[in-house]
């Protein structure tokens, strides 16, 4: 049955008055018990009870001071004792106080010095204070008022200046807790942000050297059709003498990416004036032959000449000769190239693009031997695959290399772009032969009088420098290091409207400079055939894409 539902009669009614008597007795109880304990204890008993109570303190600034307590029913009282006490307690709070605010101060190492030295000084000021008041708190000595109130007034007096100074100093440790908050936070973010970095730096990296699946099909297409008709697209019993004639204009182009070679060659034939005055000599590796002779074979580029040939038919191009090659073959080497892991990649996040082993590529240390290559040849022009040309390029045969070995652009502004930028000035031989200041100079379009590379032994040069960098000492990876050393006060500087560089990475250059460029180069990772591509610049590349091909098609390229 519930409580409602209960007979109000049959439930006991309380008087509302009952707990106020109840509480109304509590002080005659307690007055009571109170004249029974002092009626039933004696004086003798006190006294006894009294110097029982007798304690030695424990305040660290009382050590030894025997100290008078007295129980909760003493019925004796001294009140100077009790408000002695009392400002002893006061003054050695505010002693430990200040102690607690100069520890915190040096903590925090606040500029301000002064409020650190009024702190230490302030508690050193109260302990000798409470030192000196020793006799005057000892519970066996005499104690007048007249020394009381001397006593109070010198620890008011502290106190009133702890409190003033802790009033000062609290805007100054808020901020100071603050700041040091504030820098805590930094650098966590900056960790993460470094770490996100190296990340997305590495990222990017597998980005741009990845092979596009489009890129991809477009040379398995390429070599299907090369092995489905092995007889058209043979090479010729005897080469074509024009790719001997010195008297035409000859490129040289190094690369294993079919789409951007085909690219360098349409833009350089449809801006040229005399087509079939100009020669290309193609070189990949064994693996991308095929697909690089049907793809220069479909079309007749404007009766342009086309020279199509593998590295590994250079037979000097062995490991005997090439340090290149030779260094490949030690483990260490290859671990440091090949191992490609984010711990090891991101181990020195500037240089971290030349951990690519592309960079230990023959198509890339090939630019050192064109010498050799073309024994027949005085002029050949170098061009990186990804570039543009947008002008004729016959202009550069005319210029006069004044004995110089390499015609190339300047990239030094500033402070940018120096000798001491690329090589490590801190070993002896590079700090001996060469000026930290030095102005370095681009790859990728350079015009080499062979002539003078031939007389000034570039070739031989450049083998005893790679062989001195085996343990990377010297520079770090690349090619460009070496040009540098190789061609350090044999390189003849270019207009720079000859070469214009950044279209990989520099969002930034005017069109106005791209436009009255003969050359745009897409250095860089976003290069113009992957997908993380500039689109302001991209067309500059695909007009030149033969998207009417079938190839291209069936692999699906964008325009």
């Amino acid at each position: 049955m519930a409580i409602s539902d209960r007979n109000p009669r049959l439930i006991p009614q309380r008087n509302p008055n009952r707990r106020v008597r109840r509480f109304l007795l509590l002080p005659a109880a307690a007055a009571v018990l109170f004249l029974l304990s002092t009626t039933i204890t004696s004086s003798s008993s006190t006294a006894a009870a009294d110097e029982g109570a007798m304690v030695i303190s424990s305040d660290p600034y009382f050590a030894g001071l025997p100290i008078h307590r007295r129980s909760v029913l003493a019925v004796r009282s001294d009140p100077l004792r009790e408000r002695a006490n009392l400002i002893r307690k006061q003054a050695g709070d505010h002693a430990a106080l200040a102690a607690a605010y100069a520890s915190y101060a040096r903590k925090l190492k606040l500029e301000n010095s002064k409020q650190v030295r009024l702190f230490a000084e302030l508690s050193q000021n109260f302990s000798a204070l409470l030192g000196a008041a020793r006799p005057l708190l000892d519970p066996a000595a005499p104690l007048d008022e007249a020394s009381l109130r001397r006593f109070e007034h010198e620890v008011k007096d502290r106190i009133r200046a702890s409190r003033q100074l802790i009033t000062d100093a609290k805007d100054a440790f808020d901020n100071q807790l603050k700041i040091q908050k504030l820098k805590d936070t930094i650098f966590a973010v900056n960790e993460q942000l470094s770490k996100a970095k190296k990340q997305g730096a590495f990222s990017s990296l597998i980005a741009a050297k990845s092979i596009p699946k489009s890129l991809h099909c477009l040379a398995m297409r390429l070599m299907e059709k090369r092995i489905a008709h092995p007889d058209r697209y043979a090479d010729p019993p005897s080469p074509p003498p024009e790719l001997e004639d010195p008297r035409l204009y000859h490129y040289a182009i190094f690369s294993d990416n079919v789409l951007a070679a085909s690219v360098v060659v349409n833009s350089a034939v449809r801006n040229a004036k005399e087509p079939w005055k100009h020669v290309f000599h193609v070189v990949t590796d064994r693996m991308n032959l095929g697909a690089m002779q049907v793809m220069f074979r479909l079309k007749d580029y404007n009766g342009a000449h086309i020279e199509v040939k593998a590295v590994e038919n250079y037979n000097f191009l062995n490991s005997s000769y090439v340090p290149v090659l030779r260094q490949l073959e030690s483990a260490n080497l290859q671990k440091f190239y090949f191992e490609n892991k984010l711990e090891n990649a991101t181990k020195d996040t500037t240089n971290m693009k030349f951990r690519n082993p592309k960079y230990l590529s023959m198509l890339n240390h090939l630019r050192f031997y064109l010498p050799e290559m073309y024994p027949k040849l005085h002029r050949i022009l170098f061009l990186d695959d990804d570039v543009v040309v947008q002008r004729d390029l016959t202009g550069l045969w005319k210029i006069d290399m004044d004995g110089k070995v390499n015609g190339a652009v300047e990239t030094c502004f500033g402070s940018f772009h120096r000798y001491a930028q690329y090589m490590n000035f801190s070993h002896p031989l590079i700090k001996e032969r060469f000026n930290p200041k030095a102005c370095g100079w681009a790859y990728g379009m350079n015009f080499f009088d062979l002539d003078a590379w031939r007389r000034e032994k570039c070739t031989e040069q450049y083998h005893y420098w790679q062989n001195l960098n085996e343990n990377r000492t010297l520079w770090k990876l690349g090619t460009l290091p070496p040009g540098l050393i190789t061609f350090y006060s044999t390189t003849k500087p270019l207009d720079k409207s000859w070469h214009v560089l950044g279209l990989g990475y520099n969002p930034s250059i005017s069109m106005e400079e791209i436009r009255n460029a003969a050359v745009v180069h897409f250095n860089g990772n976003m290069k113009p055939w992957l997908d993380i591509a500039m689109n302001q610049f991209r067309h500059l590349w695909t007009k030149y894409v033969d998207y009417e091909m079938e190839f291209i098609h069936q692999c699906n390229f964008a325009s």
